[in-house]
């Protein structure tokens, strides 16, 4: 029994009769129950949350007289008589709230999921943090993250390894890439409201969850380990100026491999006691909050001017070896002998050694001096804490890159000129040696002002962390959430394990290249972000920083890669291969909704750019795919929490290859639009889920229409754009519609492949759906198609797309032709072969005269006269009561709400015409693993009771049959 079965039956349904092999499908069957528990709004990319309460009211409940105002009841409670009655909303006022006029505040907007409804309610606003301007909350974090340990303590010694002109190229280089990363983020900052996450949030509202989570995680790593970078530089500075201090000590005698004085060095042991001590103490300042850290900048930041203005100050007093030897003051000849590079071996310390196994080049200096310019970031992860961020971002970031990298570029002359390449080269704290006039106040001004970055570095990272993990994308995250006001102490934790962690490996070259690597993926993903949401130019793409072009942003994201290669094409696979791993784990295991991303604008825009290259004409058969217009229910109810058949996205997946193409799921409701609109959106959920539940790319549409005739016609009209339309109608057999006595059934059977032959579309009818295979169920057998009228290759065309599917793949194809003479028939086989071999198809030809009908017997035919004379029966007595009709109300003899002209020889005929190719198809493949046949259109001016007889006739006892009708083109060719 068929799911038909339920379809016309009762709500108890029908009781199955006889030996029927397979059961219908009920309400208690496994499949039904499975989908019946399935979320109508879950699916893989989306995910049910709470609803947010968006609270706005006024603060005054009465009215200027002191009186309480008119309140009007209503179907959903009590509310405020109106002016604006009439456009059925609340003011703006009311709602949004505006300061100007209500002194209300309102919450910033943000991206609600999939299915997250926000509300408007009446409530307390919600109090907010302390918020900070551009000075304190973007350009001094980012100038003091970006004056760090590299200008401090390398910055000299690079000018030494690669002269003043390749230092000039080096920074030109650098700088360059996070001015145009900074345009970037000026422009995606202003183009809306922003929350906490900073590049985070950016990119992936930009480029997608996935992608915005995975970048987000490397960047989260690179401020941790940028952390312990800036750590370790203080520590070193203060061992340098204090070696009294240190618990272990080492010197080098060898300077290129020949004696010189000692030189003292730094133990790796001292750097990570002390190391170990700074970032416990700068994790108690981060767990103040943000009003500690405000306090505590400005103690950070003024040394850091203080201390470039002194090195100023002592480079132009400085003269010949004073205040140390190798000093030249700023001399010509100095700078001449820097001008050229000198890239040389050095051993751990940086000290030039020939038998050195550091071997320096310009690559490896991009590497060590770019996280001098790595600060850039540092205002956008307190975004949360910004009181415009629009106006900040753009600003301060820009501001403090132009100022620091125009005081770098301002350095590479001065250390140039200052020094012999010598003393660049083994006085790692010249810019201490060299300040005026304190150089004792100097090291301690580097010190704090290195504390700071890393102090930047540890109050960014956790905030970055809690925003991942606030969007609740990553379960494994869930521990690091935190309410919007409240500070992330478990991210804050976490971010300083990592910290000392790498304080432990107590090596800045080492640590340097990871930390490159992980921003330039950052700085990468902005500007792509940019470049792709500037090139699509989509309609809410309207950032207020105007100074952005697409070219500068591809340009930045080049650059980003281009460095990260010359830097270690090795560390960039590595970082790559990171961010691919959490970019895959977050699609296979995130809950990531619609954040209205670039890619999901791309994919829009590049649908419509193909659609419209297609045009309007016939596709040629090489470029032609199948897209199925699946009918779910067109003959009655099945369960009311089953959307659709189960077996019917099976049969979808059957007709595409390897699983491309697509396939519209339709289904229409009875009634008035207006009142069944809210039913119908509910319906499409379920349909839905349906589709992704059993893996069917395919799309989801419900129509309301007055009566499933009209529903279907316009159906047919309207579904698709272009040649994106469905070609192909796909309708299950009612085969419950006598036993169930649905006389309405055999009309709209025969209305829907009429309509289809008038809208120029295949039809392939579905009998015995229950019993199809679905992709675990292995078929052996045959595949055979009966081949009768020319269909343009379609009946062709989807055995092989049988043939695709693990479940046929065993099968065989057989062709069987039917011709009316026995000399026709050899040459008939041969002409059948020529064509499919042309075709590619490999097929056994079968050819069967019509003459061989007769030559049967047996209980068979037995069966099979005892079938045509009680279908005969039925047609007469259907004939005698449509005659009894006309002749009663003086009419011509009507069927259907039409004229019927009905010629009784010739329905004899088409009955034993069908009840023949029954009766062969029963002969040659009753063991065929499912068996395809040419679809008979119905007669003209015939009843379509009298065609529901030929079909029946045709499709008894064959397990599983579809009836193929093709349309007025051929979908295969024989050309390359």
């Amino acid at each position: 029994m068929n799911t038909d079965d339920l379809e016309g039956g009762e709500d108890d349904g029908y009781n199955a009769q006889g030996n029927r092999k397979y059961s219908p499908v009920g309400a208690q069957d496994r499949a039904v129950l499975e989908m019946a528990s399935m979320d109508p709004g879950s699916s893989a990319t989306a995910s049910q949350s709470p609803i947010r309460k968006v609270r706005a009211r006024t603060q005054g409940s009465m009215d200027s007289d002191g009186k309480a105002p008119d309140v009007v009841g209503g179907d959903n409670g009590p509310h405020r008589e109106h002016k604006l009655e009439l456009f059925g909303f609340d003011s703006l006022v009311n709602i949004l709230g505006l300061k100007s006029m209500t002194q209300e505040q309102v919450l910033a907007p943000s991206s609600p999921r999939d299915n997250e409804v926000v509300s408007i309610t009446g409530g307390d606003p919600t109090p907010s943090g302390v918020k900070m301007g551009t000075m304190m909350g973007v350009f001094v974090p980012c100038l003091q993250s970006i004056l760090g340990i590299i200008y401090y303590i390398r910055f000299s010694w690079i000018i030494g390894m690669g002269g003043i002109a390749d230092s000039l190229l080096l920074v030109s280089l650098c700088g360059l890439c996070t001015f145009l990363t900074g345009l970037s983020l000026g422009a995606i900052a202003t183009n809306g409201a922003m929350k906490g996450g900073g590049p985070y949030y950016l990119i992936g509202r930009a480029l997608g969850p996935e992608v915005g989570v995975s970048i987000g995680l490397c960047f989260f790593l690179g401020n941790a380990v940028a952390a312990a970078l800036y750590v370790l530089g203080a520590v070193e500075t203060f061992l340098k100026a204090l070696p009294s201090a240190g618990f272990f000590t080492e010197t080098s005698t060898k300077v290129n491999g020949s004696l010189s004085k000692p030189i003292q060095t730094i133990s790796t042991h001292d750097l990570q006691i002390y190391g170990l001590v700074v970032t416990v103490i700068l994790c108690i300042i981060v767990f103040g909050g943000v009003k500690m850290i405000n306090r505590v900048a400005p103690v950070f930041l003024i040394p850091v001017l203080l201390s470039v203005l002194c090195i100023f100050i002592g480079i132009f007093m400085a003269k010949k070896d004073d205040p140390d030897t190798g000093i030249t003051g700023l001399s010509a000849d100095s700078f001449k002998d820097n001008w050229d590079s000198m890239y040389q071996n050095t051993n751990s310390d940086g000290i030039p050694d020939r038998d050195g196994k550091v071997y320096w080049n310009f690559n490896a200096l991009v590497g060590l001096f770019f996280p001098a310019v790595t600060g850039i970031m540092a205002g956008s992860n307190r975004s949360a804490s910004l009181k415009d961020t629009q106006r900040s971002i753009p600003i301060g970031t820009l501001s403090a890159t132009l100022v620091t990298t125009l005081l770098y570029l301002v350095s590479v002359f001065l250390f140039g000129a200052v020094a012999n390449r010598e003393k660049l080269l083994t006085d790692r704290l010249l810019t201490a040696t060299i300040a005026w006039p304190f150089p004792v106040l100097i090291r301690v001004g580097i010190i704090l002002s290195t504390l700071g970055a890393a102090l930047q570095s540890l109050t960014g990272a956790p905030r970055l962390l809690a925003a991942i993990a606030n969007d609740d994308i990553l379960p494994v995250l869930n521990c690091f959430r935190v309410a919007d006001t409240s500070e992330p102490h478990i991210a804050t934790l976490f971010t300083t394990v990592i910290c000392m962690g790498c304080v432990v490996i107590g090596n800045l070259d080492l640590i340097t290249p990871t930390v490159t690597m992980f921003f330039l993926l950052c700085y990468s993903g902005v500007n792509l972000s940019c470049f792709l949401l500037d090139l699509l130019d989509a309609p809410s793409w309207r950032p207020r920083w105007k100074f952005h072009h697409w070219l500068l942003s591809l340009l930045g994201a080049l650059l980003c890669v281009v460095i990260m290669f010359l830097i270690s094409w090795l560390f960039t696979v590595v970082s790559l291969a990171l961010a691919s791993l959490i970019y895959y784990y977050v699609s296979i295991k995130g809950k990531a909704g619609d954040w209205g991303d670039g890619f999901k604008s791309a994919y829009f825009q590049l649908a419509l750019r193909s659609l419209r290259s297609l045009g309007a004409k016939q596709v040629h058969p090489k470029n032609w795919y199948p897209i199925p217009l699946i009918f779910c229910r067109p003959w009655g109810k099945l369960p009311e929490n089953v959307p659709c058949h189960p077996k019917l996205a099976d049969f979808a997946n059957c007709m595409k290859k390897k699983g491309r193409g697509m396939s519209i799921f339709v289904n229409i409701l009875d009634g008035d639009y207006h009142e069944c609109a809210e039913d119908a959106k509910e319906a499409c959920k379920q349909l839905d889920t349906y589709i992704n539940y059993k893996n069917c790319e395919g799309v989801a549409e419900i129509v309301v229409a007055t009566n499933m005739t009209e529903g279907f016609r316009g159906i047919v009209q309207t579904m698709g754009l272009g040649n994106l339309k469905p070609n192909i109608v796909v309708v299950r057999y009612p085969e419950i519609w006598r036993r169930e006595n649905l006389k309405e059934i055999p009309t709209r059977f025969v209305g829907i492949i009429n309509d289809c032959i008038v809208a120029n579309k295949a039809v392939v009818i579905v009998k015995g759906l229950d019993e199809w295979p679905n992709e675990y169920q292995r078929q052996y057998g045959s595949i055979d198609l009966y081949w009768i009228v020319r269909d343009g290759g379609l009946m062709l065309l989807l055995s092989q797309l049988l043939l695709t599917k693990e479940s046929f793949e065993s099968c065989k194809i057989q062709v069987f032709c039917i011709a009316e003479e026995d000399s026709d028939a050899e040459c008939l086989k041969a002409d059948v072969k020529k064509f499919l071999y042309d075709l590619r198809l490999q097929a056994e030809v079968i050819v069967i005269t019509i003459k061989s009908w007769d030559v049967e017997g047996g209980s068979q035919q037995d069966d099979s006269i005892e079938a045509f004379n009680d279908a005969r029966k039925r047609v007469a007595s259907y004939l005698a009561e449509l005659k009894e009709a006309a002749k009663r109300e003086g009419t011509p003899l009507m069927a259907d709400g039409k004229a019927v002209v009905v010629d009784e020889q010739q329905v004899e005929k088409f009955l034993y015409t069908t009840l023949k190719l029954n009766t062969t198809i029963l002969r040659y493949s009753r063991m065929a693993a499912v068996v395809l046949v040419s679809l008979p259109p119905p007669p003209i001016n015939h009843p379509a009771y009298c065609y529901m007889e030929y079909m029946d006739l045709l499709v008894g006892n064959v397990q599983r049959l579809l009836m193929v009708r093709g349309y007025r083109r051929d979908v295969v060719t024989l050309f390359t």
